[in-house]
């Protein structure tokens, strides 16, 4: 039976990686990595050999074909992304629904580590026994709408947001939900971690008086309405 490993990887800190998953990153056949750059520092860091293959966001149909292909051969192989738990705000889950669709005795066996997402719950001091995550807010379609339904959703809300779009992201969550109590938290488990805490009008203003850089990728937790 071949199997495949979804291996959460650090998020920042290099040590924040367990010894399953650092067993189990020496035996498999192949590794497919996001990048073989960032993963290869990791393996070198722990004395790690493996074959490596790349699969990204990117990547081609025949790249998909040939991991469907060495699965079939009964193969056991290891999705890793540059950070963090694979199928979590990635494409990672778009290869596990085709192997499950294709090769459905494929055993696929979470490793457990790392997730900014779990990372910021534990330490966000609201209600997580209910939480929506919406990851990445688009862009352009859909955007405001989506803006309008999180300003009345009830429970907890979790967002990504990278250094470019945080201001936009603070002053138009300031525009709808003023009063509502927020966290953010940036570079999280990195050198350089910071955490900051009151409502969203006050983090916009905190953003718009440069006490909060636009350096590092955020989670933005909103209390529930």
């Amino acid at each position: 039976m071949s199997t495949l490993y979804i291996i959460a990887t650090p998020i920042g800190n290099m040590e924040d990686i367990t010894l399953r998953a650092l067993r189990i990153l020496g035996e498999v056949d192949v590794l497919l990595a996001e990048d073989t750059r960032v993963t290869g520092k990791l393996l070198a860091r722990h004395n790690i050999s493996v074959k490596m293959k790349s699969y990204h966001q990117r990547s081609a149909e025949r790249v998909s074909e040939e991991i469907i292909a060495l699965l079939s051969e009964g193969k056991t192989l290891a999705l890793v992304t540059d950070a963090g738990t694979p199928g979590v705000a990635d494409p990672g889950n778009e290869l596990i629904a085709r192997v499950v669709r294709e090769l459905p005795e494929t055993r696929i066996e979470p490793i457990p580590g790392a997730s900014s997402l779990t990372s910021a719950l534990s330490v966000c001091g609201f209600p997580t026994n209910e939480f929506v995550f919406l990851g990445f807010l688009p862009h352009k379609k859909g955007r405001q709408t989506l803006l309008n339904e999180i300003a009345d959703i009830k429970r907890t809300v979790v967002l990504f947001e990278s250094p470019h779009r945080i201001g936009k992201l603070l002053a138009e969550l300031a525009e709808r939900a003023p009063d509502r109590q927020a966290a953010i938290f940036r570079e999280i488990t990195k050198l350089h971690e910071t955490h900051y805490r009151g409502t969203v009008a006050e983090l916009h203003i905190k953003y718009e008086q440069d006490a909060i850089p636009q350096k590092g990728e955020f989670v933005v937790v909103l209390a529930p309405r």
